[in-house]
């Protein structure tokens, strides 16, 4: 054969290759609203830049009259690396358009490849979901090829980033490889995760459920709190994937992208001066202190939808990438709950894990009390937040702006919890607990001896909130290093950032901690 001939042959499965399930199952994933593998790689990274691996791979399957079927190349996956924003990332997309983009022992083999070379390379990996699940005709070899994929998202936690984007399917085991990642994206009307579909839930269980109720995006990210991030098309997510990206560092040896600022560092607030309402029972926006404060105003939200009684997200200051954790007193008044606690707990993990600075905006009236919460396990949920804050050694800031009481200013970050930095406006309140229920407690007998019961607890109140609503008895006693003007607030924050660059502290040597799962 001639080499015109072999080039021409090469060219020519090439072709074969990229049309991955051919015509049609294409024209039928577009009909879905659906983009293939490869139109979503191409959306993904920078042009000209995807280098693709194993592209003729082929099943090694012969039970089930599988040796008899067209075997398409590629095997249900496309694998490779490319460049976002010039930075190198691996990746790999199910192709649907393929035995339904069914994992195959060959399928993880081409995944697995490309999370060594991640890890090797120390560069992050995106996985795009789009499966039937385990190819049933190889049995435990597909089952193998899922336990292969998990153990290497394991190995490569806190490493390297990983991220998952559920564009379909992604049902039984094949859920846990995206679960171990650090953050997973899904649209609202194509992408589901379940570990059992609605027709086992009805053999089982008796229980009528579709698709979109037991496991659809909007299940994720607002019950569950397994997916991070919502969006209402495939072109949407790829953006936020991007946006994400920009605030990450590409291993856990690396600092976060630095941008040059276009915002000032010394940007007077003003608005913050007179944010916080005089009824201290009276909720505000914690979003517009985090936007006040943050470079141009830019706010990178992440499990907006879930336990919205706290923010966490990720912004600038300074050019810096920060990761932000702050009580919402328009949601539950900022309480602490199970759900707000572990959402919190993961996120401060995450940042510590790949050098990201932690800022803390605190304004908590305590834990939900209850028996739902205690029977649920509040102590256990509530002290992994508090683990996380204590564990983590990277740059950690707190701002108290009002409420800081009891267990639960501890564990938002407290100075004796290992805070670097806390600053305190001149409307926060640092106490055991609320004026009513301290009077309850302290001056019990003394109000129910009284004549005026009501007039005595009002102004045993009174006394108590002139002693600790405010943050000058805290200050007094080195736990906070300074009050500042609310409208200071991003100035200091980032000099206390700028000041902190150099921290270098370690944990005792050990194999790992034992978090209370």
């Amino acid at each position: 054969m001639a080499i015109e001939e072999k080039i021409a042959e090469l060219r020519n499965k090439r072709e074969v290759a990229r049309l991955g399930g051919g015509e049609k199952r294409i024209e039928a994933q577009h009909a879905k609203g659906k983009l293939t593998a490869r139109e979503r790689i191409e959306l993904l990274v920078d042009p000209d830049s995807f280098e693709e691996f194993d592209m003729f791979v082929e099943h090694r399957c012969v039970d089930f009259g599988m040796a008899e079927k067209t075997k398409a190349p590629g095997d249900g996956v496309v694998t490779g690396c490319g460049t976002i924003n010039s930075r190198m990332v691996y990746l790999f997309a199910q192709d649907f358009t393929v035995t339904g983009g069914s994992l195959s022992k060959t399928h993880s083999e081409k995944i697995c490849k490309v999370m060594d070379m991640a890890m090797k390379m120390g560069a992050p990996m995106i996985g795009i979901n789009d499966s039937g699940g385990a190819r049933v005709q190889e049995g435990v070899d597909a089952l193998a090829g899922f336990a292969e994929i998990f153990l290497r998202n394991v190995k490569a936690s806190g490493v390297i980033p990983q991220i998952s984007a559920i564009m379909g399917p992604c049902a039984g085991g094949a859920v846990y490889s995206p679960a171990i990642t650090d953050f997973i994206f899904m649209n609202r009307e194509t992408s589901y995760m379940f570990v059992t579909g609605p027709k086992v839930v009805k053999t089982v269980l008796n229980e009528d459920v579709t698709t979109e109720e037991l496991g659809g995006a909007m299940m994720h990210v607002s019950k569950s709190g397994v997916a991070h991030f919502v969006s209402d098309n495939e072109e949407e997510t790829i953006l936020l994937i991007k946006k994400l990206m920009g605030y990450l560092p590409s291993n856990n040896m690396e600092t976060p992208p630095y941008e040059a600022p276009t915002d000032t560092i010394d940007r007077y607030c003003e608005e913050l001066n007179s944010i916080i309402p005089e009824n201290p029972n009276k909720p505000y926006d914690m979003m517009d202190v985090i936007c006040s404060i943050v470079d141009d105003n830019e706010f990178l939200e992440t499990n907006r939808n879930f336990a919205q009684n706290i923010m966490v997200g990720f912004a600038r200051m300074n050019g810096h990438s920060v990761g932000i954790i702050a009580n919402q007193p328009k949601v539950l008044a900022g309480v602490l709950d199970i759900n707000a606690s572990v959402k919190a707990a993961r996120f401060i993990r995450f940042c510590d894990a790949f050098n990201i600075p932690l800022v803390v905006l605190e304004d908590v009236p305590g834990f939900l009390p209850g028996t739902n919460q205690e029977h649920n396990g509040i102590i256990r949920h509530g002290a992994k937040l508090l683990y996380a804050f204590a564990e983590a050694t990277v740059p950690k800031v707190t701002v108290i702006l009002r409420k800081a009481y009891g267990g639960a200013y501890c564990v938002m970050n407290s100075s004796s919890m290992g805070a670097d930095i806390v600053y305190a406006w001149p409307t926060a309140e640092i106490a055991v607990m609320g004026p009513k229920g301290a009077v309850e407690i302290v001056f019990n007998r003394e109000v129910e001896n009284a004549e005026n019961p009501e007039a005595v607890a009002l102004e045993k109140e009174k006394e108590y909130v002139e002693k600790f609503a405010n943050p000058y008895v805290a200050a007094k006693k080195g736990y906070i290093d300074d009050v500042i003007e609310p409208a200071f607030t991003r100035f200091r924050i980032i000099r206390s950032l700028e000041m902190l660059a150099t921290k270098r502290v370690s944990n005792p040597p050990k194999k790992h901690g034992n978090i209370p799962l």
